[in-house]
């Protein structure tokens, strides 16, 4: 059933919004502060957790959060949550982070209290973090919250600072000929926000990793880089996946239960399965997962 949408928050909201990620924005440590991240093969690496929000089209009020854990470097899943919450703040570009990190932090301490022995040693957010209209994007903002190290990663260039979706960048891209081929994000100012990185040999399109917190540039490309079986780190994909597949059955619970209470002398009237919306917003999400490029027989895509 769809819910109405979340109206646009006042001017002394973003004020607020801003403020905030301002101070929390000189927290944010750019450099590896772990023995692993140090490692050529991360050594000391064993857990990588990642977090994900799927919504469904027509309905701008419920959510599904998701947080997963999965071995390093067998990548399989240890842990998964995924919980139905209700928004309290609409999408508005540049300031992601204040619609969904309550519930991914949510997520992330109720682990910590339930089984500390399965925290993520790093997580990896769907989104950006210092490649950001304020340096300060959703992966900077769970990190620096959570204390945890956080690497973003989004599909769609966010253009800020210079940075152009254009024929130069376009060019650029067909020059990342293998997996693990990278160009560096430069901004007008001079700094390097992120890395453009090839992540399977047969996709197309590069992803854009940024720093989130306590975790330097290139550890952080290194580790996606391991992380891929196909376009999208495994992590991330798992927390998309998962997500999906929950708002499905929890959907098709609810018509259920609703039919059965509709149910007349003509019988049971037809449902409608969930359609899931498009990304949150391009310039800030890794999006809705593709189809993974050449999927191994059996492998959940």
């Amino acid at each position: 059933m769809a819910r109405g949408a979340l109206g646009p928050p006042l001017r002394e909201t973003l004020s607020r919004w801003e403020r905030e990620q301002a101070q929390l924005k000189t927290s944010v440590i750019d450099w590896d502060t772990e023995a692993w991240q140090r490692d050529s093969d991360f050594a000391g690496l064993h857990r990588v957790g990642g977090v994900d929000m799927s919504f469904i089209k027509a309905d701008d009020v419920r959510a599904c959060a998701s947080l997963v854990v999965l071995s390093y470097p067998k990548l399989e899943v240890l842990y998964e949550e995924c919980r139905m919450v209700n928004l309290t703040a609409p999408y508005v570009s540049g300031f992601l982070a204040f619609r969904e990190v309550p519930f991914l932090v949510d997520a992330i301490q109720r682990l910590q209290k339930k089984d500390p022995n399965l925290m993520p040693q790093v997580l990896l957010v769907d989104g950006n973090g210092v490649l950001h209209h304020r340096g300060f994007g959703v992966a900077c903002h769970i990190g620096v919250l959570t204390d945890l190290p956080c690497i973003g990663v989004a599909k769609k260039l966010l253009q800020v600072d210079g940075l152009k979706n254009n024929d130069l960048h376009k060019e650029k891209i067909q020059h990342l000929k293998m997996g693990g081929d990278t160009f560096p994000l430069m901004a007008n100012s001079g700094t390097i926000l992120g890395m453009a990185l090839k992540s399977h040999s047969k996709s197309s399109k590069p992803l854009y990793v940024s720093v989130g917190h306590k975790v330097s540039l290139g550890a952080a490309v290194r580790l996606i880089q391991a992380c891929c079986r196909y376009r999208i780190p495994e992590p991330i994909r798992q927390a998309d996946i998962r997500s999906r597949e929950y708002i499905r059955r929890t959907t098709e619970l609810a018509n259920s239960q609703e039919a059965g209470q509709e149910r007349g002398p003509e019988g049971l009237r037809e449902k409608q399965s969930p359609t899931l919306s498009p990304t949150r917003g391009l310039e800030e999400s890794a999006g809705e997962e593709e189809p993974p490029e050449n999927p191994s027989p059996g492998h959940h895509s």
